[in-house]
């Protein structure tokens, strides 16, 4: 067989770290994905939907560092196109790939299906200009280096990107590619960074002692390969720190001077002490949002900050670029460990394990109950996504064991994200047992892909809180009104459904009795998928929600 576009794309995919694509067929792509079937380091992952393949993509871009999604043109990706989007505000890199019509058919400006019919096939590429950071329509001259091209800044900028094939380019004949794909360059400017660390040193000299300085770690440090230069920091001095929800899990959890998760004002009092008033702060790829900030309330003094960005670095009012962050991080370990062996630090405080509650088995569930049940059953090495909402915010303020993994979605917050997107993470991440937590009424947007996880061989525990609707809606406004009500599913019955040939059980915990047994049941059989139908009071909400959606219904009234 003739190698060709098609095959040039499935060897580059494979050379960045993609192992799996996600995506659903159609007349303009089919052909390229007998290539993708038929090369040896890629496997096919059909999904329900194109806005599935997209999450499941998503969720495999976080734990790879690379996604691919395919589609056909027109119908195919604006079905996924909110999904790229999510990848976009929440920097996750993933190709999406769209089998277009043929050259000769676009130049001929026919009337062809999945078309707008007038002719113009650059619209939906168009639409994708603001949620990628780079876009090819591929020709048969240009393909080998506008694949090259895409994928090299969708690694470097943690983006998602856009390739649009026609059959006929699809199947052209090219040649190999002729050496590998160029490295990452650190763009760091070496009298940037020298500035930066004499500016550094002074002001965490002048904090005196190492537990006098805080670190913030943020989801910037995730996405630019920044999370182990930022344990070794951690690792050179007993230095309190925390993370933002949006970064839960980014350090271990487990270790001593974790003092846990920073949402502004929303914050227990310890944690908000330690942030907000360190002598000095070390934030880490921060990015406060509306829903991580509790609300913009976040106390952060500048004077006493040194602040790292994707490529700058700054120490109270002195900006210093380009200095990449994972660079800024390390010149900071060997200034912190001069600090820590001047002495004068307090002993390390330990941190708190979770704990099963003191409850009767019993008793029904609530929301408390439930996520302290919740982090008390995970595991090392267990793989964690949250849906946004009760399960986002009830689950994000307790510890986590080392090695877990924790995946939400809080600045796109598009609810049923979590579903697919489990599909792609446990792909990603085989060694490690998926636990999705959702609620009923995002679980219903989504729910398809539960086939597609159950065909796939996978087996997560799947915790459905069941609390009637869109409760989170419910304490935003609207508490009785229709539009926050959902249709009520039996989700014990959903595995003669989705898995009628096996691979999936499902039971309904309505006490905290219940939900152990069902948990323990989950954890003694790894190979197969468990759901747990919680049942919790429909208006029951975790406080640190309760704070949040206060705060924005006050401001949605307002504007």
């Amino acid at each position: 067989m003739t190698y060709c576009v098609a095959d040039y794309l499935a060897d580059r995919l494979a050379e960045v770290g993609v192992e799996h694509v996600f995506g659903v067929p159609g007349d303009y792509n089919l052909a390229m994905l007998d290539h993708v079937v038929g090369h040896e380091r890629l496997q096919w992952v059909g999904c329900a939907n194109e806005l599935d393949a997209g999450y499941a993509a998503d969720g495999y871009g976080r734990l790879r560092g690379m996604a691919a999604l395919a589609t056909a043109f027109g119908v195919g990706e604006l079905s996924a196109i909110n999904a790229v989007a999510g990848s976009f505000a929440e920097h996750v890199p993933v190709v999406h790939v769209v089998g277009a019509p043929s050259t000769d058919h676009q130049s001929a400006h026919r009337m062809v299906h999945h078309s707008l019919g007038d002719g113009v096939f650059t619209h939906f590429m168009t639409m994708h200009e603001g949620i990628t950071c780079a876009r090819a329509a591929l020709t048969v001259d240009t393909a080998r280096a506008e694949i090259d091209r895409v994928l090299v800044e969708v690694r470097d900028r943690h983006l998602p990107g856009y390739l649009l094939i026609p059959t006929d380019v699809s199947a052209a004949a090219v040649d190999p590619p002729s050496g590998t794909l160029p490295a990452p360059v650190d763009h760091t400017d070496p009298e940037a960074l020298e500035g930066f660390v004499e500016s550094a040193r002074a002001l965490l000299e002048k904090a005196g002692s190492v537990d006098r300085v805080g670190v913030l770690a943020g989801l910037l440090t995730h996405r630019v390969g920044g999370r182990e230069v930022l344990r070794e920091l951690l690792d050179a001095g007993p230095l309190p720190h925390a993370t933002d929800v949006w970064s839960k899990s980014l350090v271990d959890e487990s270790v001593d001077h974790f003092v846990g998760t920073y949402a502004g004002a929303a914050s227990a009092e310890e944690v908000r002490t330690a942030v907000e008033d360190a002598a000095a702060l070390i934030v880490a790829g921060v990015y406060f949002t509306d829903l991580t900030s509790g609300f913009f309330t976040q106390r952060i003094t500048r004077s006493r900050t040194i602040e790292l960005g994707a490529r700058t670095a700054s120490v109270g009012a002195a900006t210093f670029a380009p200095i990449e962050l994972p660079t800024a991080l390390a010149a900071l370990v060997p200034l912190v460990r001069d600090l820590a062996a001047q002495g004068g630090a307090m002993a390390p405080r330990p941190g708190a394990a979770p704990t099963l509650p003191a409850v009767d088995a019993d008793e029904p569930l609530s929301q408390d109950v439930l996520w302290a049940e919740i982090a008390g059953f995970l595991q090392e090495g267990d793989l964690v996504l949250a849906d946004q909402g009760t399960s986002f915010y009830g689950a994000s303020t307790h510890r986590l064991p080392r090695g877990v993994d924790f995946l939400g979605q809080p600045l796109w917050a598009s609810i049923g994200y979590t579903l697919p997107a489990t599909l792609g993470a446990c792909l990603a991440q085989p060694d490690s047992r998926g636990v999705l937590l959702i609620g009923d009424g995002a679980a219903q947007l989504t729910v398809a892909e539960l086939g597609t996880i159950v065909r796939e061989g996978l087996a997560p525990v799947i915790v459905v809180v069941d609390n009637d609707g869109y409760t989170v809606e419910r304490a935003i406004h609207g508490p009785t009104e229709p539009y926050n009500d959902i249709t009520r599913w039996d989700w014990t019955a959903a595995p003669a459904m989705f898995a009628p040939g096996g691979g999936a059980t499902a039971c309904r915990a309505g006490t905290v009795g219940e939900l152990r047994a069902a948990l323990r049941v989950a954890r003694e059989d790894p190979t197969t998928t468990a759901i747990v139908q919680a049942v919790v009071p429909r208006d029951d909400v975790p406080q640190l929600l309760a704070d949040l959606t206060k705060a924005l219904g006050q401001a949605n009234s307002s504007s």
